[in-house]
């Protein structure tokens, strides 16, 4: 197919299909790949899994709650249920492909597994979720434990006030 593309003399043609093909979140390549990440955690490639995970993987906030989802699902006039999108929440988080946190507000949001450590700071006004990562934290920690003789498996640090916007 691509080869009929790439005869084309209209470069139009040739741009649409590299967009649409190749870069789109949507495109065959994109959803290639994320059916290979489903099967990869040994879940089957179903409708639903790989639109939330697309949503997922292309929205501008690395943190998104089942709503979020949802209403983003709404917008692109999918129909998928509330209960859905929590079912399947559930099943990334099983497979570790997305890790869920549960912030004081009492709204859980996910973000997509990675191999680096970071923790979060989030604003209590508008709900917004920041990552950061601080060496010298990642050392104190480190000396406290090493001082109680605790040997650290997993911790989070989250710290709660106004981000930037919202302080002014």
């Amino acid at each position: 197919m691509y080869t009929q593309f790439a005869n084309l003399a209209d470069t139009r043609n040739k741009a649409w299909f590299l967009n649409f093909f190749l870069l789109e979140p949507s495109g065959l390549w994109a959803k290639a790949l994320e059916n290979q990440e489903l099967k990869k955690a040994g879940l089957k490639v179903t409708s639903p899994r790989v639109k939330i995970l697309g949503i997922i993987e292309s929205a501008e906030s690395n943190h998104l709650s089942a709503e979020d989802i949802y209403k983003l699902l709404i917008e692109q006039k999918e129909e998928i249920g509330i209960a859905t999108v929590y079912r399947v929440l559930t099943q990334f988080e099983e497979a570790g492909m997305l890790i869920k946190h549960n912030f004081e507000d009492g709204r859980s949001v996910f973000e997509l597994s990675s191999e680096d450590h970071h923790d979060h700071m989030i604003c209590q006004k508008c709900g917004k979720v920041e990552e950061f990562f601080d060496a010298d934290i990642e050392a104190l920690q480190e000396k406290i434990a090493r001082k109680y003789q605790f040997r650290i498996l997993h911790h989070s640090h989250s710290m709660y006030g106004l981000c930037k916007e919202c302080n002014k």
